[in-house]
């Protein structure tokens, strides 16, 4: 098992590290996330059946965890917002932090289309980071996210004309 994890490692972690922190946008948490989805890969490659290639099982694996993390985070900022329960108070706590350093490193026009990322809904979000982005086929981005093709089609189709129409208004 080891020199099968050293190679999906050395095979898919830059991929897998990109895809996260596009999600998530913050570099300790898309570690976090990581590091969570090689554990869970340890603990459950006896279980792989083979039926996608192992590049689809690990992104979908990836893809749960931070889904997991997104439920989570909304869980405490619901407690946050019972707590306080004023409005004001609320914008003064939301995360202000910046992007990720890479987006230093990319062109200006891939700068504009990252922010305007976040525009999008996590569906078309996560459509375009594995189709674009992590350049995946239609029929692997319909098994990490667990869709049919159709959805990934019409998700990716609705995700480029809402990317359209932000940028002829910036």
């Amino acid at each position: 098992m080891e020199t099968t994890f050293d190679s999906l490692y050395e095979q898919y972690h830059d991929d897998l590290f990109q895809y996260v922190i596009y999600l998530v946008k913050n570099r300790q948490v898309a570690e976090d996330i990581v590091q969570e989805t090689y554990i869970k890969v340890l603990k459950s490659y006896d279980g792989f059946r083979g039926d996608s290639s192992e590049k689809t099982w690990l992104f979908s694996i990836a893809r749960h965890t931070a889904m997991d993390y997104f439920r989570k985070q909304q869980r405490q900022q619901g407690k946050l917002a019972s707590f306080f329960n004023r409005t004001q108070e609320m914008e003064r706590i939301k995360d202000k932090d910046q992007l990720p350093e890479e987006i230093a490193l990319l062109k200006d026009e891939m700068k504009q289309i990252y922010q305007l990322l976040d525009q999008c809904t996590l569906d078309q979000k996560n459509v375009l980071i594995l189709r674009y982005i992590q350049t995946l086929s239609i029929h692997e981005t319909a098994r990490i996210l667990e869709w049919s093709e159709s959805k990934v089609k019409t998700t990716q189709h609705r995700a480029i004309k809402k990317l359209q129409q932000l940028i002829e208004l910036d």
